[in-house]
């Protein structure tokens, strides 16, 4: 999985996480909604400054979004 995957699924989950929309993100992070959309699709790379004004309006660290899922161990699965 790459880097902009990882943004792409940590990004809808926490944003979903928090009841908000696209637009609502958006409008606190003062990005395009139609970037947003992009981020969550995987279609563009953003910058490290996105990356922080995202992390900033979810409450979280940008390192949460850029953090790759944990697998699953053999005894979590069973």
């Amino acid at each position: 999985m790459d880097i902009r995957e990882v943004l792409a699924i940590n990004l809808r989950k926490l944003r979903q996480a928090r009841g908000l929309s696209q637009e609502e993100l958006a409008h606190r992070a003062d990005i395009d909604r139609t970037y947003i959309s992009a981020l969550e699709r995987s279609v563009y790379a953003a910058g490290i400054d996105v990356v922080d004004r995202l992390a900033r309006s979810l409450g979280v660290e940008a390192s949460d979004l850029l953090a790759r899922p944990k697998r699953k161990t053999r005894d979590q699965v069973e």
